[in-house]
């Protein structure tokens, strides 16, 4: 309950759901600490563009030339970069996490600050454009990937990942870190002005922010963006239920990205649509020991690891286990054992053979909260 109390403390000196105009990092300042569960950041990409693009027919390309991408050095870029990393981590909580997007300009320099400054890099993540900008010159490979590097606060921080969620969204196969189908933001989703010209040159779609806070967060979280722009983070968190924080100097981006975002009118939330915990990991807490404890298993029966016949383990009156081969330990420590040091979840690899069939612990552990009312003692 303290936990509880403090963290609506902390939410309610926050500016959830709103824009703050000016600087990033003077804004991420004037936070509260450890107060952020998500941040996506799209910084200045430091294209270094001397001169217009023209396509063959020496037409234009609309490309980003905006001031906000001009720096005079290498040096220049990684002091600011360094400033809003800085300041990123400052107002992440402990079990929070940070998405950053960038191109070979800037996404290497950026990395190697992010590893400076202590976060733990999780995973480089490759966004492959399925309709990306050619070239026109023909000098360079077509550039046809932007890379996301998505970082913990620190080596064993805890963070919110949503496997099964992921796996929902790639027709329940383990998704990898290469993204395709994820297009640009062009037709009905990119925002024009006035005059019909983008309303922002670097919008990102929909789809790709909706992969990232879906799997890095949970409703109420709070998601902030520290270059927010036409507000594409906001408006996917309020379609999910998050919170969301904008942080943008250029008020005709504020005026784009308010306008827009006021337009989504979210489905009602309900916890049991909205929530895509893994129910393993949202299930009742049980441990090894209550099932050896009331019976369900007993001291001196044997398990089988992986179905394998071959490698077994004996339950011991302590409830760890020992292995054919000597080793004692948990069922998380017996199970590495067999995979020679490598992580491993005990419960879904070993198997107690009942009659014919052989059943995981976990299908034990189900059955134990069930039997035990354990789901009717949580809160809805």
């Amino acid at each position: 309950m303290k936990v509880n109390a403090l963290t609506a403390n902390i939410k309610m000196k926050l500016p959830l759901n709103q824009i703050l105009h000016g600087n990033c990092v003077e804004s991420l300042n004037a936070l509260p600490e450890q107060s952020i569960d998500l941040i996506f950041a799209d910084p200045p990409y430091n294209l270094q563009l001397q001169h217009e693009l023209h396509r063959p027919n020496m037409s234009r390309v609309d490309a980003v030339n905006d001031d906000w991408d001009k720096f005079d050095s290498f040096q220049t870029y990684d002091q600011f970069t360094k400033k809003w990393l800085t300041a990123c981590k400052r107002v992440l909580k402990p079990t929070g996490s940070i998405w950053v997007i960038g191109a070979y300009h800037n996404i290497f320099r950026v990395g190697t600050l992010m590893q400076n400054l202590g976060f733990w890099l999780l995973n480089d993540v490759i966004w492959i454009k399925t309709n990306p900008m050619p070239n026109f010159r023909g000098v360079r490979f077509t550039n046809a990937h932007e890379t996301l590097i998505w970082a913990s606060t620190g080596q064993g921080a805890k963070y919110t990942f949503h496997h099964q969620a992921m796996k929902g969204l790639n027709e329940e196969k383990q998704m990898r870190s290469d993204w395709w189908l994820l297009s640009l933001a062009t037709g009905s989703e990119r925002i024009k002005d006035k005059d019909g010209n983008k309303a922002h040159s670097t919008q990102k779609p929909e789809s790709l922010l909706y992969r990232i806070i879906l799997a890095s967060s949970n409703p109420g979280d709070v998601v902030l963006d520290p270059f927010f722009g036409s507000g594409t983070t906001g408006a996917v968190a309020k379609r999910l239920h998050r919170h969301w924080i904008g942080l943008e100097r250029e008020e005709k981006y504020i005026k784009v990205a308010q306008t827009r975002i006021d337009a989504i009118q979210p489905e009602k939330f309900d916890s049991q649509t909205f929530n895509v915990k893994s129910k393993n990991k949202s299930a009742p807490k049980v441990a090894f020991s209550a099932l050896v404890e009331n019976g369900l298993l007993q001291a001196g029966q044997t398990l089988f690891f992986s179905k394998d016949q071959s490698r077994s383990a004996t339950i011991k009156p302590d409830a760890r286990l020992r292995t054919a081969d000597g080793f004692e330990g948990s069922i998380h420590q017996a199970g590495s054992h067999y995979m020679k040091g490598a992580p491993c979840n005990g419960w879904e690899h070993w198997f107690l053979q009942k009659n014919d069939n052989l059943i995981s612990l976990g299908d034990l552990r189900e059955k134990y909260r069930i039997e035990n009312g354990l789901y009717d003692e949580q809160p809805n």
